[in-house]
């Protein structure tokens, strides 16, 4: 198997699927609820203005997919692969949301193990950029073993750049972490 930054992925909970520009209706309507981005950089993105600029910033990075809820059916939020460096053996996740409904039912680490079993399958670390003020994705990400390990300001696509950690997976850290469990 190649590499790819939009694979069809899925779990028992959920699908992740290449966000494509006819989503923009459904994953709209999970993201213009204002508490989901309570935490998050740019607090205006459930406006469909702002959320329209960051959709089209999802289309653009190839990396961008809807999470589908595998019990409904409907869509639980998106997520993004970015920033895939071969020579550092290196990829970004992040650009996560869930509506509100999916918050604390496993979701979130459901949609990040996916993924990182994934990508460590191709790389020896995954990167997280996480706002300087989203508690809430600073816990769960230490949850799975994330440490920070700096801070940078980063320009968002179409936004003016804000503070975010950043966070660090390694994949030894991953396969300890997994054995340790299982």
């Amino acid at each position: 198997m190649s590499f790819s930054t939009q694979p069809i992925l899925e779990n028992d909970l959920v699908l992740l699927y290449p966000l494509q520009e006819d989503d923009f209706e459904e994953v709209y309507a999970v993201a213009s609820d204002p508490s989901i981005w309570e935490q998050h950089p740019n607090k205006d993105r459930w406006k469909k203005d702002v959320f329209r600029t960051f959709f089209e910033g999802a289309l653009q990075s190839k990396g961008a997919f809807k999470i589908i809820d595998k019990s409904t059916g409907k869509v639980a939020g998106s997520t993004r692969i970015y920033d895939y460096r071969e020579q550092d053996s290196s990829v970004f996740i992040g650009y996560t949301f869930f509506g509100t409904t999916y918050w604390g039912k496993g979701f979130n680490p459901g949609v990040k193990t996916l993924l990182l079993d994934y990508l460590l399958g191709f790389v020896s670390r995954v990167y997280f950029h996480i706002g300087a003020g989203n508690i809430r994705s600073q816990i769960a990400i230490c949850r799975l073993g994330a440490k920070k390990i700096g801070e940078q300001e980063v320009a968002y696509f179409g936004e003016p750049p804000k503070l975010n950690y950043t966070y660090c997976i390694e994949k030894e850290e991953w396969l300890a972490k997994k054995k340790a469990i299982a």
